[in-house]
């Protein structure tokens, strides 16, 4: 693996590579969980501490993120109090290769059914692909996820840095930005069901058994270890 999976390239198709800071792209990662209602309006964002360890960056690069979101109004920073997520309209944003609302407009079983087909490659080529280095931040982020308790939101942010990490060592960038647009589909649902008691533990334990099993795979799996919500 070629660089670190969450902080690999965000370019769209056709448009030219552009040279960006850590803080640039940490900031376009947060706008996008925004963009997305992963986070909402009004919630407190994790500390520095905890983003920097979940996005796997300095927390002096969290902090410019912050100050870069700050001035673009996507988050609101009051002195002696904890950020919050500014009510801003984000429909504009790009993600991955398509709009917020571009996948919002198929049904929920026809993106899902998608999602399945699509991962059963994806995976499929990162078990073959993925490497020590990959291993270890999937562990890192399952300790992470550890410590989320019933936060919801705290454990989505966890929750999508697991899956774009394994998306990102299938080999084909474009597939990994497919599936990843899947994996956007109605966040607002899937913060909902993560809400539901018992939903974090079982998803951990999915995830537990996702490291392991990609820790001793060596052929293409027969399905997709994820559990779609």
């Amino acid at each position: 693996m070629n660089g670190s999976p969450i902080l690999t390239h965000m370019p769209k198709v056709g448009k030219s590579l552009e040279r960006r800071t850590a803080r640039d792209l940490i900031a376009d990662k947060l706008m996008v969980l925004v963009a997305t209602n992963m986070l909402r309006p009004g919630d407190v964002l994790p500390g520095e501490r905890e983003l920097a360890s979940v996005l796997h960056v300095s927390r002096e690069t969290v902090r410019g993120a912050i100050q870069t979101l700050a001035a673009r109004g996507v988050v609101e920073v009051s002195q002696g109090s904890r950020t919050r997520v500014g009510n801003v309209d984000l429909s504009h944003v790009t993600v991955t290769i398509a709009s917020p609302n571009a996948i919002d407009s198929y049904d929920l079983e026809d993106v899902h059914a998608a999602r399945l087909h699509i991962e059963l490659k994806v995976v499929g080529d990162a078990a073959e692909n993925i490497d020590e280095e990959a291993l270890r931040k999937l562990d890192s982020l399952l300790d992470a996820q550890k410590i989320c308790g019933d936060d919801a939101m705290r454990f989505l942010i966890c929750d999508r840095e697991f899956h774009v990490a394994i998306y990102r060592n299938c080999g084909n960038p474009l597939l990994s930005d497919f599936v990843t647009d899947l994996y956007t589909y109605m966040m607002d649902y899937r913060r909902s069901a993560m809400s539901r008691p018992g939903a974090i533990e079982a998803s951990y334990k999915d995830h537990s058994d996702i490291v392991a099993a990609l820790s001793g795979m060596t052929g293409r799996p027969s399905s997709p270890p994820f559990t779609i919500i």
